[in-house]
């Protein structure tokens, strides 16, 4: 299934039924008075999270959604019958947002989470509701109040606890692939990752967190270069970063000190996120680099740790995912 995490549609709530002017007419009944009735209220449009959804697919085909109308009144003071209300299910992580002013609506980040985002219009009152006791036969009623209308942009972020952050052909997916069963396509050249993997990391019997790979980051991707705008939105839920620099960089600080950077221009918030520095590809490495990298801090006032890992070779894999499962618990136990 094709991988889509933004769409923009028009949603309608339902338009509410016209209240309707009648008389009652029975024989042997004079001036029976009015009777006319209400109009129905018109549906809602009403989003509901679903876990087993993973992407937007579906709104790339299909732009319009429209809850249904209310009926109108009827003689004999009865209701018109209300709209059906729309339920658009979409995958748990999106966010609802409006297009003009780009502001958050709802942000259904729990399954089955349910919000209305579009009110149907209220049904308009028959003429029995305008009867008074100095105007016994009115001769008018309301028209139904129209629904909601507006455009929405709907934005999916990946729900993960830990997002690998790097350049690209740095060995993100190679290593998603070696801690988790996600099933990434590996090739030897840039941008080979062209959507952001999902894998879920198992810590012994009954243990486990998930791990997202993002994709296309590039030195000017939060500007718009490359990729990585398109899919820094995934990294903004997860609890920890994991940096990988690839270890025969000629400036591994550097390489950090751009990462992060493009990751604080989006969202500044993700300079306080907790993280974990590995050099990848340990395994290309003689003796004499390897002890030059361990010379090199990278000024983190948290101590943030440094690893050496090969997904070849596995060289200090399990000590990266109990690394990874530590931090995620203690974040757990403080919130």
């Amino acid at each position: 299934m094709k991988f889509i995490d933004y769409a923009k549609i028009l949603i309608k709530s339902g338009d509410g039924g016209k209240g309707i002017i009648a008389f009652h007419r029975e024989k042997f009944v004079p001036k029976g008075g009015p009777d006319g009735g209400n109009g129905g209220r018109g549906g809602d449009v009403i989003f509901v999270s679903d876990s087993h959804l993973n992407t937007l697919l579906d709104f790339k085909y299909r732009r319009n959604y429209q809850a249904e109308n209310g009926d109108a009144g009827g003689n004999k003071r009865m209701s018109g019958k209300d709209g059906e209300d729309l339920t658009i299910r979409v995958p748990t992580g999106t966010a609802i947002k409006d297009s003009v002013s780009n502001e958050v609506i709802a942000d259904l980040d729990k399954p089955e989470m349910k919000v209305i985002i579009a009110r149907g219009g209220k049904g308009g009152r028959g003429n029995i509701e305008f009867a008074t006791s100095t105007n016994q036969t009115p001769r008018f009623a309301e028209d139904g109040k129209p629904g909601e209308e507006l455009e929405i942009i709907l934005e999916l972020k990946l729900i993960a606890d830990v997002g690998l952050v790097g350049f690209p052909n740095v060995g993100k997916s190679t290593l998603i692939s070696v801690i988790s069963a996600a099933k990434p396509k590996i090739a030897d050249y840039p941008f080979t990752t062209l959507i952001p993997n999902l894998g879920i990391v198992k810590v012994g019997d009954y243990k486990s967190f998930t791990v997202a790979d993002i994709p296309g980051l590039i030195e000017g991707a939060s500007d718009g270069k490359g990729l990585g705008i398109q899919f820094l939105r995934h990294v903004e839920r997860t609890d920890l970063l994991v940096f990988l620099i690839e270890s025969t960089s000629t400036d591994p600080k550097k390489d950090y000190k751009t990462l992060l950077t493009e990751l604080t221009k989006y969202n500044p918030e993700m300079k306080a996120k907790d993280k974990i520095i590995c050099f990848s590809k340990c395994d290309i490495l003689s003796p004499e680099d390897r002890k030059e990298l361990e010379k090199v801090k990278f000024g983190d006032k948290k101590n943030t740790p440094i690893l050496f890992i090969s997904s070849i070779t596995h060289e200090s894999i399990d000590k990266l995912v109990f690394q990874m499962w530590n931090q995620l618990s203690k974040n757990r136990e403080q919130k």
